[in-house]
């Protein structure tokens, strides 16, 4: 069989592509690894859920760039000598981008190559990669154990190479040669030109602001990587430091609540629980009602109840609470964590 990219891995391994999904693992890594599966079937997965808050570069790519995503899902169906795909799309972005998408497989028909859309309900879960592999399937939306991974047992018992849209859109430009390091911004919030912006993927928090003409000129502080379980940093800490997660910056006026903060994301949180562990069902709602019903910020239960669910929750929706909550504590409040707990 040709090959659209005859030395993909290589170059791939070469240009140390990283996913953009948030974990930032070496794509060469998990290509080696589907590659060396033994089995006669194997599926390439686009995860286009996108449910984090204040992320908005998957919706973003898929409308100017469908061509690049589609291209890579292809050049890596390539590699693997398969012909058969998955796209697992946010629902809210089908609506708007079916055109789109059906235009750019059609392209592809004459060559065997069929894709398979999923229009996913839009929640946070669904971007897990065990738990949209789940739902392709029909079944609950809830995350797998995390062994075998997918790349073993997949979608129908079969290996599946998952991978998020930008990082689709990064293959189809290793194969062209014309890959450079650059990553997809948003910038959000209470931003003067909110949007996205594809810029150096190893500038700081400061400069992708200040080159987006985006710096505040009033007191600010921010939430890094995803509106739900991103880092909170306050303005001395912007210049430090690469934009981490899926490469989204919230900023918030100082004048923003603690109270107001803790509701938005732990109601979040609760709207999102698939439900599947006790620590995250029952912990964000507890968290959730408390704050609500409390006149003052009751920290000790709070932290209590994020720590359980930071070592015992089943998946990383749960343990990914501690992150907001802990840094915002840290670098906003900034008080010993200690303290408001004794």
């Amino acid at each position: 069989m040709t090959t659209r990219a005859p030395n993909i891995l290589e170059a791939i391994k070469n240009a140390g592509l990283v996913g953009r999904g948030g974990a930032g693992f070496l794509a060469h890594l998990k290509w080696t690894r589907m590659k060396e599966v033994k089995s006669d079937v194997k599926y390439v997965v686009c995860n286009a859920s996108e449910g984090e808050p204040d992320v908005k570069k998957d919706f973003y790519i898929l409308d100017n760039h469908m061509d690049k995503v589609i291209k890579g899902m292809v050049v890596a169906l390539d590699f693997l000598g398969q012909k058969e795909a998955y796209i697992n799309m946010n629902g809210h972005y089908y609506q708007k981008l079916e055109t789109k998408l059906t235009a750019e497989i059609e392209k592809y028909k004459s060559e065997g190559y069929v894709f398979h859309v999923y229009v996913e309900e839009p929640s946070y879960i669904g971007g897990e990669s065990s738990a949209l592999l789940n739902a392709i399937e029909g079944k609950r939306v809830q995350p797998r154990p995390k062994h075998p991974s997918p790349s073993i047992v997949g979608i129908f018992g079969k290996p599946a190479l998952v991978h998020n849209v930008e990082t689709f859109y990064n293959v189809a430009l290793v194969s062209e040669n014309t890959f450079s390091h650059k990553r997809f911004y948003t910038v959000g919030g209470a931003a003067q030109n909110p949007g996205v912006y594809e810029l150096s993927d190893d500038l700081t928090i400061e400069k992708v602001l200040k080159e987006t003409n985006n710096y505040p000129s009033f007191p600010f502080f921010v939430q890094v990587g995803g509106g739900a379980s991103g880092k909170m940093m306050n303005e001395k800490q912007l210049d430090k430091g690469t934009v981490s997660g899926c490469a989204s910056i919230h900023i918030y006026p100082i004048t923003t609540t603690t109270r107001a903060l803790l509701l938005q994301w732990f109601k979040f949180y609760m709207d999102e629980s698939c439900g599947k562990c006790t620590p995250c069902r029952e912990g964000t709602y507890q968290l959730y009602e408390m704050v609500k019903k409390s006149e003052t910020i009751p920290w000790k239960k709070i932290l209590e109840i994020v720590d359980t669910m930071k070592k015992t929750a089943f998946c990383a929706l749960g343990s990914s609470l501690s992150i907001p909550i802990e840094t915002y504590i840290e670098n906003i409040l900034q008080v010993d964590k200690s303290s408001l707990i004794n």
